[in-house]
């Protein structure tokens, strides 16, 4: 199967993808999906917050979206070009997904496969049932293509590198028992927002998604506001106010309960408007339903504190960085940890 196959199948995912995204009822100009197919997919995205509180339909319809906008020929063509070609259809690299966020291991799954390996996929049990509900979509796009995908939720078996994302404790586990072999992970970051107290109120609600989407459990998700001195913070909640209901997921809110009883135990000072926390921190990471922030004189502080973090930062919010509102719409070149995965399993030398 040439790569320029490879690409058209994907393309055809999109389209799918796409229209689970914005909830489209089923219609023949969507692909060649029966509707039985497409009714099995919508299932999955049902059963998914069953299984998972955390994932709101709108939250997996909105990672549906922002995948489609990957799987369009005009992005893949130009994303795999800038890369050489490898003969990798016999060699195997194996991932080990997070499930913070609905398929938010998609990426690496997308890389590996365009690059030509055989992909061998444990899914975190938070979300085991979205990819491979794609997958299946795949298994009838492209029998070839899917006969290079298989899932373990045993021992990762063999495998001849490994791609591996989980927080500080799962980092020291991937270390102990597959170091021996080419590997790449990942740990736990985050992402800022700096403000400079010019942003209209539209700036700041947009900043509310990059907040809130996801319900911030994600690296891209900003939970640490820089902001100037003096900044007023009625104003920023004032802004917010849309993403109340936020509150209403019982996940969320029981996040909020415990981080709000344990600072006013503690007799901390916070900010409350009911459904966000605010804490004046330095510490970079903040619970879920939570914000640090602290304020700043003058710019260069505030780059010497993202140079001071950078290694947990994975990305930045605001003029003159990434825009407002976009911090969980990544390209296809926005890497996790801002290493490039393309360019490591191009690397690799059996």
């Amino acid at each position: 199967m040439t790569i320029e196959q490879e690409i058209k199948c994907l393309c055809e995912l999109g389209k799918v993808l796409k229209a689970h995204g914005h909830k489209e009822k089923w219609h023949p100009g969507i692909s060649f999906i029966t509707e039985k197919q497409y009714h099995l997919f919508e299932q999955s995205i049902t059963d998914s917050f069953f299984r998972n509180g955390w994932f709101e339909e709108k939250e997996v319809r909105s990672s549906l979206k922002e995948i489609s906008q990957w799987l369009t020929l005009d992005q893949l063509d130009e994303w795999q070009k800038k890369y050489p070609t490898i003969s990798a259809r016999h060699k195997t690299v194996a991932i080990i997904m997070a499930g913070n966020i609905p398929l938010v291991g998609f990426h690496d799954f997308l890389c590996v496969l365009i690059s030509g390996f055989n992909v061998k996929i444990k899914l975190s049990t938070e979300d085991s049932l979205l990819l491979p509900a794609i997958v299946n979509y795949l298994a009838l796009m492209s029998p070839e293509m899917h006969s290079r995908i298989s899932f373990t939720d045993r021992k990762i078996g063999d495998y001849d590198a490994i791609i591996a994302t989980g927080d500080q404790l799962s980092t020291n586990t991937f270390q102990t028992y597959f170091s021996a072999k080419p590997h790449l992970f990942r740990g736990n970051r985050t992402s800022v927002a700096v403000l400079n107290g010019s942003e209209s109120d539209s700036d700041l609600a947009l900043l509310g998604q990059d907040i809130f989407q996801y319900f911030g459990r994600g690296c891209r998700n900003v939970t640490h506001l820089i902001v100037p001195k003096g900044f007023r913070l009625d104003d920023f909640y004032s802004a917010i106010f849309d993403f109340s209901a936020i509150i209403q997921n019982k996940k969320y809110g029981n996040n909020y309960d415990y981080n709000k009883a344990i600072h006013l135990m503690n007799l901390e000072t916070i900010f409350d408007n009911n459904f966000l926390l605010l804490k004046k921190s330095e510490v970079l990471h903040a619970p879920i339903a939570m914000l640090h922030y602290h304020e700043y004189e003058a710019i260069d502080e505030v780059l010497s504190y993202l140079e001071l973090n950078k290694q947990e930062i994975q990305c930045v919010v605001g003029d003159q960085f990434i825009p407002f509102g976009a911090a969980q719409k990544p390209s296809l070149v926005d890497y996790a940890d801002n290493v490039d995965t393309m360019q490591w399993l191009r690397s690799l030398d059996f």
